[in-house]
């Protein structure tokens, strides 16, 4: 039987308010998206996770989904999104540690939270991370720019075509498109997801990828083949659990679809690292 998700609301710095859910009880995984998603892309309304006895808690980002935009005199790095994270973690855990599962902005602001905090955080599950801790090329910001530009000026269709760069191999292209209409139809606020377009990856969830080897967490690293997800590198995830102590790898085979995006078959290794004795150890 399928546990019922409680809503919650959470007020982060600056009065800026967070809304998520959660489902289950046990030991809090939590659960945060990337950019332009919402909370229930990570994964995907798969339930696996409460019926292996976890907490399932998972919210909004700022200025995504239900959640407020950032305050006005705030804004959409990774130091703000770190400390919304750590915000949400103390309501959902109740001052227990949790374990963290974020996808690309959600991983990285994860990372940042178990840098600063390591105390409070059970263990990391880093899904699709694309920063290696250095500043963004002058192409690389147009590109975000021009979603942003094209989400502002057109709406999910102007973002969709700004998106449709030539860049995602044919054989995807149509199952990307369609997954990018549909999270994009999920914010209240789709003039602050713009903004966050240009400010997320403008911003460093730490300083040079050396600072991955000062994990001192247990990190599972979930990587996606280039073909399906090129904005999300297989050597990025490679570099990521080779720097990171301890940390061990997992994909899906050549020819699937990216694990990332299969709620089933993702929760079921987010529950199998929560169950090692190392995560298990942490959440006691």
């Amino acid at each position: 039987m399928t546990a019922e998700a409680r809503p919650f609301e959470v007020c982060a710095e600056g009065g800026n308010v967070l809304r998520g859910e959660v489902a289950g009880d046990g030991p809090v995984v939590l659960q945060a998206h990337g950019i332009t998603a919402a909370r229930s892309y990570v994964t995907h309304g798969s339930h696996l996770l409460e019926r292996r006895g976890f907490k399932a808690a998972m919210y909004d980002a700022r200025g995504h989904g239900e959640s407020d935009p950032a305050p006005p005199d705030d804004g959409y790095d990774y130091a703000h999104l770190a400390r919304d994270m750590a915000a949400v973690a103390a309501e959902a855990g109740g001052g227990e540690r949790v374990v963290l599962a974020g996808h690309s902005m959600g991983a990285h602001a994860a990372t940042a939270f178990a840098l600063a905090e390591p105390e409070r955080v059970g263990g990391l599950v880093a899904i699709g991370p694309a920063s290696l801790g250095k500043l963004p090329s002058d192409e690389t910001v147009a590109y975000w720019n021009r979603l942003a530009d094209g989400l502002e000026r057109g709406g999910v269709e102007g973002f969709v075509e700004a998106y449709d760069d030539g860049s995602h191999r044919e054989a995807w292209r149509d199952v990307v498109l369609r997954l990018a209409r549909k999270r994009l139809a999920l914010h209240r606020s789709p003039e602050a997801v713009a903004q966050a377009l240009r400010e997320v990856p403008a911003s460093l969830p730490f300083s040079g990828a050396e600072t991955l080897s000062k994990l001192d967490v247990p990190v599972l690293v979930v990587a996606s083949r280039d073909e399906a997800d090129p904005g999300h590198p297989w050597d990025t995830a490679v570099e990521w659990a080779e720097r990171i102590p301890g940390a061990r790898m997992v994909s899906e085979a050549e020819g699937e679809s990216p694990l990332a995006w299969q709620g089933g078959k993702l929760s079921r290794e987010i529950a199998a690292f929560c169950e090692e004795s190392a995560v298990a150890e942490r959440l006691r």
